[in-house]
């Protein structure tokens, strides 16, 4: 397929409101306080302005569905038609899905448990000998026309989904049932008829998560992940496929995707720093998404050493597009609020919003060069030597002290 690549896109965005706004609409309408039109006004309003900032930042990709009221892989197994069946008899679609999450008098949730290594915690979903796989793209198809209708046309809004393989590595057997990755492929049927209809609504390129490539959860992830995408990216009609891995180096999953025909691979270039992009030949012909901001903590990227970076990784790609190494759900939403900090740790620090920016000025340096950028880079520098030599940060007995403990703990 023949698209327009991108250049300056982040892999996700928080949706809990700068003032955590869907947190109180929620646990409001669960107390019964507000009902569901008011709660899904708040969604919406947070939704639009998460894309506008993000458009106004100078991105020229912006996720859309990446907004959950509870969690992604929940959404994923509404999408999936994967819930189980005790919730089947509520007859409300959102309070369905609540009952999933949260449980109720007469229904046990599903489990929780931690997304990776970070600090988010996902909803397990429970694939049984009954479980169908089911396409159910409302809520994606609404977030694109959404986008669309606010002016960010099919070429922009990038609709953002997990992928097959994370959501059935991630899942549970019940009821005596098989490893659900032996559903694969009656579930990747699924992903291919959700890409038609993705097409179909004008996006024109999709985002499919597979982090799970970054893990030893399976070590059939990366066969089994150029199995599927051979079959999605061979399909006749579906955008441009994004095929997202983070959290890690994707070790083999990262040729064994080079070999598929998806236009984009991303990679996480600040916890899989090490990952051989020079020596996988066929991303000669492709998008490389290079994961340079750090999406997981609060710390300012040194913009020097991104761009250094960003230049080795010219030769070996088809084209360059600048990132966050995940998704920005993991830090707080702006500096902006924070009035209280002194100077120095100021410029040292960024959150959503600052790293959105990041992304566009090392965009924008590929662009057109250095130069464009040489005050941002001037910036930089000074934040990060301020941080080296700033006494706080370097006590030299505390420094003694912590070794000491370290090398007592050895000895044990």
């Amino acid at each position: 397929m023949t698209v327009q690549p991108f250049t300056a896109t982040v892999l996700g965005s928080p949706r809990i409101g700068p003032r955590r706004e869907l947190k109180r609409a929620t646990e409001s309408y669960w107390a019964g306080r507000i009902g569901q039109d008011e709660l899904k006004k708040v969604a919406a309003g947070l939704r639009r302005d998460t894309w506008a900032q993000l458009e106004a930042a100078g991105l020229d990709s912006v996720p859309v569905n990446t907004f959950s009221y509870y969690d992604q892989m929940l959404d994923t197994a509404v999408l999936l038609g994967a819930l189980p069946a005790r919730v089947a008899g509520v007859a409300d679609e959102l309070d369905r899905y609540f009952a999933a999450a949260r449980g109720n008098a007469e229904i046990a949730p599903l489990e929780m448990t931690k997304w990776f290594d970070t600090n988010y915690h996902y909803i397990v979903p429970e694939i049984g000998p009954d479980t169908t796989f089911t396409l159910n793209p409302a809520k994606v198809l609404a977030e694109l026309a959404e986008a669309k209708e606010q002016g960010i046309g099919g070429d922009v809004a990038r609709p953002v989904i997990i992928g097959p393989v994370t959501f059935l590595a991630l899942s549970k057997a019940v009821d005596g049932a098989a490893a659900p990755i032996s559903r694969l492929d009656e579930l990747t049927g699924v992903y291919a008829e959700l890409l038609g209809k993705l097409a179909d609504a004008g996006a024109q390129w999709v985002q499919i998560d597979e982090p799970v490539l970054v893990t030893d959860i399976s070590a059939d992830s990366p066969a089994l992940a150029e199995q599927v995408y051979n079959r999605l990216g061979g399909l006749s009609k579906r955008p441009s496929i994004f095929v997202a891995t983070y959290f890690g180096d994707p070790g083999a999953g990262l040729p064994a995707l080079a070999r598929t025909p998806v236009e984009a691979i991303g990679v996480d270039l600040v916890y899989g720093a090490g990952t051989k992009i020079a020596s996988v030949p066929e991303l000669a012909s492709k998008t490389l998404v290079a994961g340079v901001v750090d999406g997981r903590n609060i710390w300012r990227t040194d913009l020097q050493a991104a761009l250094a970076k960003l230049a080795s990784l010219l030769g070996p790609a088809g084209a360059v597009a600048v990132s966050t190494s995940c998704s920005t759900l993991h830090v707080p939403y702006s500096l902006e609020p924070e009035t209280g900090l002194d100077d120095a740790l100021r410029s040292w620090l960024a959150f959503g919003a600052e790293k959105v920016t990041e992304v566009a000025t090392l965009a924008r340096a590929l662009r057109e060069g250095r130069d464009a950028v040489a005050a941002e880079i001037a910036a930089s520098n000074a934040a990060v030597a301020s941080r080296k030599s700033d006494p706080r940060l370097n006590n030299a007995a505390l420094r003694a002290q912590i070794s000491k403990i370290k090398e007592a703990g050895i000895q044990r």
